[in-house]
């Protein structure tokens, strides 16, 4: 299938960036880089052809697509030719998955995994034959390591780890779960989409999950599946990313996702701890309330996410709140958050699952009011809380 020609064509998913955005703190996914929606737009006049094609346009553009995929592998840390690219990190997840379990056929144990997965990949494995393992995490969100030593065995077929929670930052002990899997020959896949580009790079993995729109990329799949991981293509089989990609990509994403790439790597660790201090700040005015409990841990936690939970107000109210007072936050699951379910993360940490706010901030090269915005949430929050318990009536209680 060629590549789309038209330059009229809608700009990558994930939004762009755009002046105005009052208090936004909800970037999951955030605004585009404006170098990586210049790389896009520039692409489709160089790399609109088939890279499947013999002739010139589809020898350039598969030319422009590999050098694409170098600098995703070269920040990886991995082979070019370990990563393939997809239509979203839900399809890159879904065909981990997939891959995994028919090249892991012959095991015949449940896939085990944590019990604050996001839920795309629980819904996933709960949908297969046999059920997954699910392991309990601590009071922070971290995997119990005692459990997941228990729960892997010669029979399991694969276990799936998140490198981080996209919900209350919490970083897992990928290293340490790792070496458990490795012992018994279980290939570990590290879901990294929570905060692949706003911290280094996992390293600890067989297969590895991400997207670019963390990195302030477009919406595209990326896929890393170390070489030697029994690990089976789609069947029928397709003629995509050698057989692992149910579409073709769209080559102007794959390259405005490595220009994001190259962008965030120069100021990465700058932005991580100016976000990291930012969310301490959330993370102190916050406790400071009565009836206001902040999740997570404290301190092995990605920079830039944060929730607490209000006592005696749900989450549509509170959203509203801030809202009104020009702030764009989160609420519900992190997976599920346009209908405000209650998360299934919170539960499993034995957390409050009503009244959350969740914040994710955005990188500062999109977000120049990023520091301001924190300051405007910390000084407009104590009011908003009583606001919203006054108009339920829960005031005092």
């Amino acid at each position: 299938m060629a590549q789309q020609t038209d330059s009229t064509s809608p700009a990558p998913s994930g939004g762009a960036p755009t002046e105005g955005l009052v208090g936004l703190l909800d970037a999951s996914p955030g605004p585009v880089l404006p170098a990586a929606l210049d790389a896009w737009r520039a692409a489709h006049g160089a790399a609109w052809a088939d890279p499947t094609a013999r002739h010139t346009a589809g020898r350039r553009t598969r030319a422009l697509l590999d050098r694409a995929r170098a600098v995703v592998a070269e920040g990886l840390g991995v082979r070019p030719d370990e990563i393939t690219f997809h239509s979203s990190g839900d399809q890159a997840a879904r065909t981990a998955l997939s891959g995994l379990a028919r090249g892991r056929r012959r095991r015949t144990g449940g896939c085990v995994t944590s019990a604050v997965e996001h839920s795309s990949l629980v819904r996933w494995l709960r949908a297969g034959g046999t059920p997954p393992v699910e392991v309990a995490v601590t009071p922070t969100g971290a995997v119990d390591l005692d459990a997941w030593r228990a729960a892997i065995t010669g029979e399991t077929p694969f276990a799936v780890l998140q490198s981080a929670n996209q919900e209350v930052g919490t970083r897992q002990p990928v290293a340490a779960a790792r070496a458990v899997t490795a012992e018994h020959g279980v290939p570990l896949l590290v879901d990294a989409r929570a905060g692949l580009g706003r911290e280094p790079a996992p390293t600890h993995f067989d297969v590895l999950v991400g997207d670019a729109s963390s990195w302030g990329g477009p919406r595209l799949g990326v896929l890393v599946v170390r070489t030697g991981t029994r690990f089976a293509p789609h069947h029928p089989p397709s003629p995509h990313e050698g057989g692992l990609a149910l579409d073709p990509v769209d080559v102007p994403t794959a390259l405005a996702a490595a220009e994001a790439w190259r962008q965030v790597a120069a100021t990465r660790a700058d932005d991580a701890r100016a976000a990291h201090d930012l969310i301490d700040r959330v993370r102190t005015t916050a406790s400071g309330i009565d009836g206001v409990d902040v999740v997570g841990d404290p301190h092995d936690r990605l920079p830039h996410v944060c929730t607490f939970s209000v006592l005696y107000v749900d989450g549509e109210t509170i959203l509203d709140e801030l809202a009104r007072r020009g702030l764009a936050v989160a609420s519900g699951s992190a997976c599920t958050a346009d209908t405000l379910e209650p998360s299934h993360v919170l539960a499993a940490m034995g957390a409050l699952t009503q009244g959350n706010v969740r914040l994710t901030l955005p990188l500062a090269a999109v977000s120049p009011d990023r520091d301001a915005d924190v300051d405007r949430l910390c000084d407009e929050l104590p009011a908003a809380v009583e606001a919203c318990r006054r108009r339920l009536g829960t005031t005092g209680l």
